[in-house]
């Protein structure tokens, strides 16, 4: 047990008094030189809001003392809610006049003023900011005649930016710009700042992507010193690297991606064996060999943690020499790579595996649209042009099939949500929004990443060396209870929701698919369960109803992957002293927590990205009719879902037929006069009201029944 965890079981005993830091040292028995460690301990567990220190600088837990640490969610009406850090305490809602100074993203100790009511959230005040999170707030500039002020583009800082005229530096009116802030707020006043960079008009192209970068601290730009380190890798392989590994250049190996991929770091191969088994080749860009531990290369890489891809772009998290270049597994050139090789049998069960430092040179770059229509549409231009490796494609087609059904047999959950794929012209302005399709290629190459995943994580758990592991805890009991009393409206009810098995969701899923409430559930089942992350811990894969799983197949992306290579091929190779795997066991704890971190940032700006441009897609289309679907419903109105992915609001102030009202328990509303209904799975028809690129919304409003007939 670490000395904080000691502290913190100490301070949690029912009898524990707030102490003094001198008292807490001699409970503690330590020397005197030992105190000057516990004391900076006791310092770093303040700042973190692990402990509070009170006015008479005694030391508690915040939980003892009516406190809660957590992050704060602003919203743009001017409240928020404190997500606490310890996952077992609900949200807290802040009202506008006790944020104090937070803004959103702040980490944040809140006191408790009321423990809310049955249905109602409980309600604090923040007493104490911990750790800013927007030292730069990027957004619209206004200026005035003696000062200007920055309109924050992330809405949930719904404080504007004061800016002294001296410190406007070239910003004029409705530009985008990155603002630092100089002077925090207080209870009575708005931050100040200083304008550091002007992006351009807001509407000059280019400048809204731009912007959406800046907010998200994106760096498309590499140090010099990464760039110089990565210019000296050299582009041939030593005979000495060669003779360390085994040499598959001879065998048919091949990468299957989308067209325009440009970092394909995963080549597979397939063999039939007489025993009626298939071997499976996964092969692995060996990124470590190139990234060294602790260089520049390595330390700008997980500080970045993840490659992000934007809507018209990709932010890499290696520069392109390695990412595009000598990493990437491109046809007819020797490539380095760590290659799993697994004997699976005909229940899909992996029987045996290989794990092995490799070099390997691709014989074909497959896309997923080619290999999909040669499988399933028999193409005969696409058969003789791959007729030497048509078998393979075949044999692995079968294994796919195989493996899908050992996976749903366990009760992994397959959420078949569509994703949007946005074209872009020339400009980027957006000319077409349409579903990316997932066919049996898409599929094959997702089945054979899992199971190589699945069984490096197992194979290492084994070896009880410090890992990172890709974990989905089970989800919260009070989160299952509520979602199973709504789908009991549809006729559906969970088994054993107290200590739910994937299976019994996977079943649900079964029987909705198809159905009218399918989008519904599905949407609902997905916010009842956790999200996944990295950890240093094994605690199991839920929604792949696996015990053990990892992310090991997209290092050039991926900082999880590229640290898990690093330590199996410590491994394999017997390079593991007790003093590295010391050294392991905290660094794998900052990785999962780094990468975690990183990985929800890519997400967000992802996803502010594809809403941005379905936004302006829209934008040019007001008036137009549309059938979509009710995805989701909320106290203000209902989103309505079209074929292509975009989503648009109907408002209920527009419901003007009827006073409608908002049924929280069955996520749907009811007309008081009528008692006509909108839910979840309803199909709508709709006509786009307005699309405000700058907010990323898009307003639908429904088309009356009398109008209906005539469109």
């Amino acid at each position: 047990m670490s000395t904080k965890e000691k502290i913190i079981e100490f301070m949690t005993e029912k009898a524990y008094k707030p102490m003094l830091k001198q008292e807490l040292a001699r409970v503690f028995s330590l020397e005197k030189e030992e105190e000057e460690e516990l004391f900076k301990i006791l310092d770093s567990m303040e700042e973190s809001g692990q402990i509070i220190r009170t006015d008479k600088d005694r030391y508690g837990v915040p939980e003892k003392m009516n406190l809660v640490a957590g992050t704060l969610q602003g919203h743009q009406r001017g409240f928020g809610f404190v997500i606490p850090d310890n996952n077992e305490i609900q949200d807290i809602f802040i009202p506008a006049s006790d944020l104090n100074g937070a803004l959103h993203g702040d980490k944040v100790m809140a006191k408790l003023i009321s423990t809310g009511e049955v249905g109602r959230k409980q309600e604090g005040e923040i007493v104490r900011i911990l750790e800013r999170a927007n030292n730069k707030i990027v957004g619209t500039f206004e200026s005035s005649k003696n000062f200007g002020f920055v309109i924050s583009d992330d809405k949930r800082i719904s404080m504007d930016v004061f800016v002294s005229k001296s410190e406007i530096n070239g910003a004029k009116t409705n530009d985008k710009v990155v603002v630092e802030i100089t002077k925090w707020p207080d209870k009575r006043r708005n931050p100040e700042g200083r304008i550091i960079e002007v992006l351009g008009h807001k509407n000059d192209v280019g400048t809204d992507i731009l912007s959406i970068i800046r907010n998200y601290d994106l760096s498309e730009e590499f140090p010099d010193n990464v760039i110089n380190e990565a210019n000296n890798i050299p582009e041939d392989i030593s005979s000495y690297d060669l003779s360390q590994r085994i040499d598959l250049r001879d065998k048919t190996i091949f990468t299957i991606d989308g067209a325009d991929a440009k970092d394909l770091d995963d080549a597979v191969s397939i063999d039939k064996l007489n025993n009626g088994n298939y071997k499976l080749g996964v092969h692995i860009a060996d990124v470590t060999h190139y990234v060294r531990e602790k260089n520049p290369l390595d330390k700008e890489a997980l500080k970045r943690g993840t490659s992000v891809y934007l809507v018209d772009r990709v932010i890499p998290m290696l520069p392109k020499k390695l990412s595009n270049g000598v990493c990437s597994l491109h046809p007819n050139v020797s490539r380095l790579t760590l290659s799993v090789f697994m004997e699976i049998d005909k229940t899909g069960k992996v029987i045996d595996h290989k794990v092995a430092e490799s070099i390997i040179e691709s014989k074909e770059r497959l896309t997923y649209t080619d290999v999909s229509d040669l499988l399933e549409n028999n193409d005969e231009d696409i058969k003789k042009r791959y007729k030497h490796i048509e078998k393979d494609l075949r044999v692995m087609e079968e294994l796919c099939n195989i493996l899908t059904k050992k996976r749903e047999k366990r009760g992994a959950i397959d959420f078949d949500f569509d994703e949007a794929k946005i074209i872009l012209d020339e400009e980027g302005k957006p000319i077409d929004v349409k579903k990316y399709e997932r066919r049996i290629a898409n599929r094959m190459i997702e089945e054979f990443m899992l199971v190589c995943n699945e069984t490096v994580a197992e194979y290492m758990y084994w070896t009880d060396i410090p890992f990172v592991y890709r974990v989905h805890e089970e989800p919260n009991e009070e989160k299952i209870n509520e979602f199973n009393k709504f789908i009991h409206n549809f006729g559906y009810h969970l088994k054993g929701s107290n200590d739910i098995h994937p299976k019994e969701l996977q079943s649900l899923l079964e029987k909705i698919e198809g159905t009218r409430e399918e989008t519904v559930i599905n949407t609902l089942m997905l916010r009842s369960l956790k999200k996944a992350k990295y950890s240093h811990e094994s605690l199991g894969h839920f929604g792949l109803a696996t015990q053990y799983y990892c992310h090991f197949t997209s290092p050039i992306r991926r900082y999880p992957d590229l640290q898990i290579h690093r330590i199996i091929k410590y491994f394999i190779n017997n390079q593991l002293s007790k003093t590295k795997i010391k050294k392991l066991e905290k660094h794998v704890v900052t990785v999962a927590e780094k990468s975690s971190k990183r990985e929800r940032v890519a997400v967000e700006a992802e996803r502010e990205t594809d809403d941005l441009k379905k936004a302006e897609y829209m934008a040019d289309r007001i008036n137009e009719v549309y059938e979509g679907i009710i995805s989701s419903v909320m106290h203000f109105g209902f989103f309505v879902e079209l074929d292509n992915t975009i989503e648009g609001l109907v408002r209920v102030s527009d419901l003007v037929d009827d006073y409608y009202i908002y049924d929280s328990e069955n996520y749907c509303f009811r007309g008081e006069s009528t008692n006509k209904t909108y839910k979840i799975g309803d199909v709508a028809k709709i006509r786009v009201a307005k699309a405000d690129v700058s907010k990323r919304e898009i307003d639908f409003e429904l088309v009356k029944e009398e109008e209906e007939e005539l469109v």
